[in-house]
């Protein structure tokens, strides 16, 4: 499975999980705490942030039909334009936040939700794409990113496993090469028994991808279970504080949540090794408090061992336990102290 590189940070197999955080909205109207977020986002470990390119005109239709109206949820009762309205980073900021994100040597990319947003990113030369779960039917769309020939990452929520396989299809068709699809419940927040992680596994499996979680859960535990299942890439929204209020404030990370996600996830990550049953360094110290067999009574020379005056006891610097049915009745051919380790040296058949 290929290791896919952005901006000179490998992720796949045998790397740490790549930790991206997404500000979306959070930056509630205001560069200036766009830039703190991202400098929060650096400062709690996070590998890279990412924003959400597109303008409410190029999202959706400013319409109050009942189509167009959210009746459930964190934005319910608004328009699809409103909301948007309110939640969408304005196109003019985004060189001062990419070039404020080079500036603090941080890695900064976006979701382009059309065809004007991959040309703005192009021109300030973005190093990723990720495809949103909302638009990974947008099959054209994908087939325009691809044709960067940047990697993408793809969300999958929603997506069932035909819509995947036509959307990895779609990039690879138009010249993606290296591609990562993350397993994704598109509910805010999701709840965390439909997470269905064991999916992560699935998917690298069946599309023979590198596989992630953009992770829509209160907390960190499905990052960091996920991370224990193989995901290299985990994504997960990020705010200053949730007391701030904004669109998606109420199912993103603080600064200290975050720095522990990055933690734990490469923690798991640590935890998981190799597969393998040679003694770990780790264990050496420990080796000589294994069980052996000593001699739990002074025995003359020419004395018969027995259960009586022998046991197998800690720490290990005897025999092994296995062979102590084979010593019983065998001979002392010395003298032997109570408390000494009994060798096939000191013994003689009967």
């Amino acid at each position: 499975m290929q290791t896919i590189d952005i901006n000179g940070v490998k992720i796949g197999n045998g790397y740490a999980p790549y930790v991206v955080a997404e500000i979306s909205a959070n930056h509630n109207g205001d560069i200036e705490r766009a830039k703190r977020i991202m400098l929060a986002a650096k400062t709690s470990g996070a590998h890279a942030v990412k924003m959400q390119t597109y303008t409410p005109d190029t999202i959706t239709l400013n319409s109050d039909k009942a189509d167009f109206r959210i009746d459930s949820g964190p934005w319910q009762g608004q328009t699809l334009y409103q909301l948007y309205s309110e939640a969408y980073t304005p196109f003019e900021w985004h060189k001062p936040l990419f070039d404020y994100a080079h500036s603090i040597d941080l890695t900064c990319f976006s979701t382009p939700f059309d065809e004007s947003a991959v040309d703005l990113l192009e021109d300030l030369n973005a190093p990723a794409y990720k495809i949103a779960s909302f638009e990974a039917i947008d099959l054209p769309l994908i087939q325009y990113v691809a044709r960067t020939k940047k990697p993408m990452i793809i969300s999958t929520g929603m997506a069932n496993l035909t819509e995947i396989e036509e959307a990895v299809e779609a990039a690879r068709s138009a010249g993606c090469h290296d591609l990562i699809l993350l397993h994704c419940i598109s509910s805010y927040p999701a709840p965390i028994e439909q997470s269905n992680l064991n999916t992560i596994p699935d998917l690298a499996k069946r599309f023979n991808v590198q596989v992630g979680l953009s992770d829509h859960t209160l907390g960190y535990t499905a990052s960091v279970v996920a991370a224990a299942l193989g995901a290299v890439f985990i994504e997960k929204h990020f705010t200053l504080s949730r007391n701030d209020k904004g669109p998606d404030s109420d199912f993103s990370l603080e600064p200290s949540e975050l720095e522990q996600l990055c933690k734990s996830t490469r923690d798991a990550w640590l935890a998981l090794g190799v597969a393998g049953y040679e003694r770990k360094q780790a264990e050496n110290e420990n080796v000589r408090f294994r069980r052996s067999i000593y001699a739990s009574k002074d025995i003359k020379k020419g004395e018969v061992l027995t259960s009586g005056n022998i046991k197998r006891v800690r720490p290990g610097f005897g025999l092994p336990p296995k062979y102590f049915d084979q010593i019983v009745g065998q001979v002392a051919s010395e003298d032997i102290e109570f408390g000494s380790p009994i060798d096939f040296k000191i013994i003689k058949h009967k």
